[in-house]
């Protein structure tokens, strides 16, 4: 299937009709933009003139020119296999993500100097945040998805309760609400636990359904099964519900673990010491706050390939287990 799917990208790229579109669509979309100031209208000076004066002609000229690049670009990837395409995209794309942050014009000797603090500090505490919230937001999300399959009428209406309201507020509110909302009832917590606490109440909402599609996918005669010989409610889900239903809650968990690293960057707000706090802070007094922004924004983005790349191998884990 997968040499096949190959097999016909590599027809639909060679197809005149196809590379047309393309540039069609690639040049449309640049004629949208100002380009006389970018370093290709600097190239391109003897054609157009002062790239600042050229006017229309010089961006139809720029833009038809990287039009051209563009599919040219796609038509010769065509021709390589799969990997290596998808290792030639993935360079060309990083290469001008980092052509982009350079045309910020970063303090290197800055970004390098505050690093190590940023990793240490921020990076440690941003796991940590998230590792204690997945924990209690799995433990809640499985409780909550068995009351809403239970038919007991209290319990699900709780669990439907709570998943709608902590669905239904912005996370950053429900920092606040925790944050400066529970000292009003005499429980005054600290800036960490808050955070966890919120992230917990918010993602667990989320995993609720996850839990309950997951064990609702099993069939029914499991159940059955597992009553016949003697198994209790307990014993059940441990052992024979959720190892089959793991595979299919694996991979939105993955997806759910990673929008809640992204989301611990929220907690800063209360002045927890995650990694958006700490780029924030060493960024404003020296007015450096772009080094620091871009810096974490590349730190969140490692950690969430490292966090793709252990989702990709646990699927597979599971798949390989299925077929034996």
């Amino acid at each position: 299937m997968l040499y096949q799917d190959t097999v016909e990208s590599e027809v639909l790229v060679h197809r005149p009709w196809f590379v047309a579109s393309i540039f069609a669509v690639v040049l449309a979309a640049l004629l949208m933009f100002n380009l006389t100031g970018t370093s290709l209208g600097e190239l391109m000076r003897p054609v157009i003139g002062d790239p600042l004066q050229s006017g229309v002609y010089g961006r139809f000229a720029i833009a038809f020119v990287i039009a051209i690049m563009f599919c040219l670009n796609v038509v010769l990837i065509g021709f390589a296999s799969l990997k290596v395409q998808i290792g030639i995209v993935w360079l060309e794309l990083l290469f001008l993500f980092l052509a982009f942050f350079q045309s910020f014009k970063l303090s290197m000797p800055f970004i390098w100097g505050n690093l190590p603090f940023l990793i240490t500090q921020g990076v440690t505490t941003t796991i940590y945040v998230s590792a204690v919230s997945l924990i209690f937001a799995s433990l809640i999300a499985i409780i909550a998805a068995i009351a809403k399959l239970s038919s007991n009428g209290f319990a699900y209406a709780i669990a439907s309760f709570y998943t709608s309201f902590f669905r239904g507020l912005p996370l950053l509110m429900q920092i606040y609400l925790i944050y400066l909302g529970l000292p009003q009832l005499g429980i005054v917590l600290d800036a960490v636990p808050s955070g966890i606490l919120a992230l917990s109440l918010c993602v667990g909402a989320y995993m609720t359904e996850i839990f309950r599609a997951g064990i609702q996918s099993i069939d029914r005669g499991q159940w059955e099964a597992s009553r016949s010989m003697g198994f209790g409610f307990g014993l059940t889900i441990r052992r024979i519900i959720l190892p089959q239903a793991l595979p299919v809650i694996v991979p939105p968990m993955g997806n759910t673990f990673i929008a809640m690293l992204k989301d611990s960057s929220l907690v800063s707000v209360v002045g927890v010491w995650e990694l958006t706090f700490l780029a924030r802070t060493i960024g404003q007094p020296t007015f450096h706050h772009m080094e620091m922004l871009v810096t974490a924004s590349i730190i969140y983005w490692i950690m969430s390939i490292c966090l793709e790349v252990g989702q990709s191998r646990l699927e597979r884990h599971f798949v390989r287990s299925k077929l034996q």
